[in-house]
C-alpha cells in the first residue's frame, strides 16, 4: 500500500472553508469554497484504505471510493476522475448535494473511530471541478449508431443518466421534459447556494454535444399522446419524478399567502436563472420584509428556510412535529440553516391558519414523542393545551411529495400504480405493466435522493439495453 495513505491519526479532517454567515446571507452562491490540489491530497491521504470500505458498501451508486482517494492523494487526478465517474454520470452533483453524513462519510470508519471522517463528497466535486477545468470530459464518442431508439420521458437526473448510459451504448435517445429547461430538481427545485445552476447546464451541454435529443416544454398527452410516444421509440423510460404537493387540511388553509414548497423554490431559481417571474416580482412569492412560516423538517424545507434568509425575510421559523435527532432532513443543513439565523421551533404541529383574506398568525400545539409507528421512528402526539400562535406573513408547506396520476395524464389505463401512486414496475428489469415501457426514479420509489435516481437510471439502462437486444434476436428468429 502507497505510504501516502493512513494519514488519519496525524492529520485532523478538514473540509473546505465556508464563506462568512455576513457574505453568504446576501447571496445564492455557493457556501463551501473550492480545495486546492494539496489540500484535497492531503485529506484523501487520511483514508485507512479498509478491506470491507463501508463508506462504499453505503453509496447506492457503490463508488470506488477508497480507491480515487488513494489516486488522489497520490496526485494522481484524471486517473481518479475516470474512476470515480466510472460508477457515477453526476459526480460534481453528487459532491455538492448528496446527505453524506448519512451515506459515505457517516459510515467511514475512522469517523467511527473518532477521527473524523474522510471528506468524501468534497474531495469528489474537487476531482470532477479539475476534470473540467482541464477539458478531460469529452462528449460521447458514438463510432456506429444503433438504429434503434428510446424515449425517455423526464429529465431529471433518473431520465439523465439513463440517457447517457444508453448513447455509450451507441442508442439514439431522446429525452422529453416539460420544463423549458433540462434538469429536472436540480434546475428548479434546489437552490443555487447548495447546487449553482451553471453545474447542471454545463452537464446538459456535455449530454446533447454527446448525440442525446432534448425535447422541452413538452408534455406527454397533449403534445403528443403516450401511443405516439410508444410507436415513435423502440423502448420508453419513465423517470418523471414526483411534484404534487403534500397537502395540510387545516382550517384556513383557503387563506392568501400560503403555498407549496416548490412553487417558492421554482420561482427563486427562475429569478437566478433571470427569468421574468412575475409572482416573485410583484411581491408574492418572495419572502423579502415578511414573517415566514416554514411547515416540514426535510431537506426541502432547509431549503426553504435558506433561500427565505437570502431574500432578506423579516424572521423566519421551521415548525417541525419531531425533535431535532428524528427529522428527516441532513444534519449539515440544519447547521448550516442555524448559523443563519433560522429559528427552528421542534415539536409543533400547526393546528390552524387564522387571517382575514391571507394568513395573518399559524396557530400551532406543542408535541411529544410517543412509541414508535409503523416507519419505525417516535409517533408525534398532541400536547393538552399547549396551543401557542407565531406571526406569519408566508406560510411554506414543505411536506413531501406524492405522485401525479399519470395514466390519467397520459391517456394509458394499462400504465398500473401502486396505491401510492407510483408506477408498478418488475423489481428485476424494471419493466412496467407495458411491454417495452420501463420506470425509474422517483416515480418508482417515491421521493428520494438525487444518488437513488442517478442509480435507477444506470440500471434501466442495463435492462433497456438487454429487452432491446433480446428483440432483434427474436425477430432474427422469427425471420
Amino acid at each position: 500500500m502507497s505510504d501516502k495513505m493512513l494519514k488519519f491519526v496525524n492529520i485532523g479532517q478538514q473540509n473546505p472553508p465556508k464563506r462568512s454567515i455576513d457574505e453568504r446571507n446576501k447571496d445564492f452562491n455557493e457556501i463551501y469554497k473550492e480545495f486546492i490540489d494539496e489540500k484535497a491530497k492531503t485529506q484523501s491521504s487520511r483514508c485507512s484504505q479498509c478491506g470491507v470500505p463501508f463508506c462504499q458498501v453505503h453509496c447506492p451508486l457503490s463508488n470506488n471510493i477508497p480507491d480515487w482517494l488513494k489516486l488522489t492523494a497520490e496526485g494522481r487526478l484524471e486517473e481518479a476522475y475516470k474512476l470515480s465517474q466510472s460508477t457515477n454520470n453526476m459526480p460534481e452533483v453528487c459532491g455538492r448535494i448528496c446527505p453524506q453524513d448519512r451515506l459515505c462519510e457517516g459510515n467511514c470508519v475512522i469517523e467511527q473511530s473518532g477521527h473524523g471522517t474522510v471528506t468524501i463528497g468534497s474531495v469528489e466535486k474537487f476531482l470532477t471541478e479539475t476534470a473540467w477545468e482541464n477539458n478531460w470530459i469529452k462528449p460521447i464518442d458514438v463510432k456506429k449508431e444503433i438504429n434503434q431508439s428510446i424515449g425517455i420521458i423526464g429529465a431529471g437526473p433518473a431520465g439523465l443518466a439513463c440517457a447517457e448510459e444508453l448513447r455509450k451504448k451507441n442508442y439514439k435517445v431522446t429525452v422529453y421534459d416539460r420544463y423549458d429547461r433540462a434538469g429536472g430538481l436540480l434546475i428548479y427545485g434546489i437552490p443555487n447556494f447548495k447546487l449553482e445552476k451553471h453545474v447542471v447546464l454545463r452537464r446538459i451541454k456535455y449530454l446533447k454535444d454527446s448525440g442525446i435529443e432534448f425535447v422541452n416544454n413538452f408534455e406527454v398527452g397533449k403534445d403528443k399522446s403516450f401511443q405516439e410516444l410508444k410507436e415513435k421509440h423502440d423502448a420508453i423510460l419513465i423517470a418523471t419524478g414526483v411534484y404534487k404537493a403534500r397537502e395540510i387540511d387545516l382550517p384556513g388553509s383557503d387563506l392568501g399567502n400560503i403555498f407549496p414548497a416548490m412553487d417558492f423554490l421554482t420561482a427563486s431559481n427562475k429569478k437566478g436563472l433571470g427569468d421574468k417571474v412575475d409572482l416573485f416580482d410583484n411581491g408574492v412569492l418572495n419572502a423579502e420584509g415578511k414573517d415566514v412560516v416554514v411547515i416540514g423538517g426535510g431537506d426541502t424545507a432547509m431549503d426553504c428556510v435558506r433561500t427565505s434568509v437570502r431574500q432578506n425575510a423579516n424572521s423566519v421559523k421551521c415548525l417541525y412535529r419531531r425533535d431535532k435527532e428524528n427529522m428527516p432532513g441532513s444534519a449539515r443543513e440544519v447547521v448550516n440553516a442555524e448559523e443563519e439565523g433560522v429559528e427552528f421551533i421542534w415539536l409543533s404541529s400547526p393546528k390552524e391558519f387564522m387571517g382575514k383574506n391571507k394568513v395573518e398568525i399559524v396557530k400551532a400545539s406543542k408535541m411529544k414523542l410517543g412509541e414508535p409507528d409503523e416507519s419505525g421512528r417516535r409517533k408525534p402526539i398532541e400536547e393538552k393545551d399547549s396551543d401557542f400562535e407565531i406571526k406569519a406573513d408566508l406560510v411554506i408547506k414543505a411536506l413531501g411529495f406524492d405522485p401525479e396520476n399519470l395514466p390519467k395524464l397520459f391517456g394509458d389505463i394499462n400504465l398500473q400504480v401502486s396505491r401510492w401512486g407510483t408506477i408498478k414496475a418488475d423489481f428485476d428489469t424494471m419493466e412496467t405493466t407495458i411491454p417495452g415501457v420501463f420506470a425509474a426514479g422517483d416515480i418508482v420509489r417515491g421521493a428520494s435522493l438525487v444518488v437513488w435516481a442517478i442509480k435507477d437510471g444506470r440500471d434501466a439502462s442495463e435492462n433497456i439495453d438487454k429487452f432491446l437486444k433480446d428483440k432483434i434476436q427474436l425477430n432474427q428468429k422469427v425471420a
